[in-house]
């Protein structure tokens, strides 16, 4: 749930940065900006928010100085058949729901596949010499010029679940595990070593 709010609040961002003139005129575009959010079609669900949550289309501003054919239609209906025909769309508003959620997941799956198949898959195996991704808790006051990766280390086990044992090159055990997405492999550049000691660290690409 928390992704969804995410990204909804990205579009909206978007929307807003192309709607203001100046960053501190934002809240008066918010309005705006969430009517055409709400009435847009989603490519996730294929449908409206809007209609979603009160099971009808909204009724957009442009379409009330230029009659659309829907407005049209509904003028010439009678109170009682105007009703009737609400109250037929909030009955048939959960089906449109669960239309909405088998979409969804359907878009899920074709997002899905798309991005596996540009997935590489690495293999590591004891004795590769590997480089370790570089988690910054505290900012480092090198900024972007600071090492994304250290090392180089040694594997020394291999896990089924993508858990990998590290050593460092005197073949110190590491005590933490690592997952096989935070290490690549040591590349050695032609005038280095093929096994280095930690200090040449500097000479390896990563």
């Amino acid at each position: 749930m928390n992704g969804a709010v995410e990204a909804a609040n990205k579009n909206i961002k978007k929307i807003i940065e192309k709607m203001t003139v100046n960053y501190k005129d934002w809240h008066e575009m918010l309005p705006y900006a969430l009517l055409a959010y709400r009435t847009s079609i989603r490519t996730s669900t294929g449908a409206t928010p809007y209609s979603l949550v009160y099971g009808m289309e909204a009724v957009l501003p442009i379409e009330v100085e230029i009659p659309s054919m829907r407005i049209l239609a509904e003028a010439e209906l009678e109170e009682a058949e105007w009703a009737k025909q609400r109250y037929e769309q909030l009955n048939f508003i959960d089906e449109k729901r669960l239309k909405a959620l088998c979409h969804g997941q359907c878009y899920q799956q074709r997002m899905a596949r798309a991005f596996n198949t540009r997935v590489r898959h690495r293999d590591f195996n004891p004795g590769d010499l590997v480089l370790r991704k570089v988690l910054h808790v505290a900012p480092d006051s090198r900024g972007k010029f600071s090492y994304k990766y250290d090392g180089p280390f040694v594997v020394k086990e291999v896990f089924s679940g993508g858990a990998v044992v590290l050593s460092d090159m005197d073949g110190a055990e590491n005590a933490l595990l690592v997952n096989a997405d935070a290490i690549k492999k040591a590349k050695p550049t032609p005038e280095t070593p093929s096994r280095p000691n930690a200090r040449s660290y500097d000479a390896w690409r990563y």
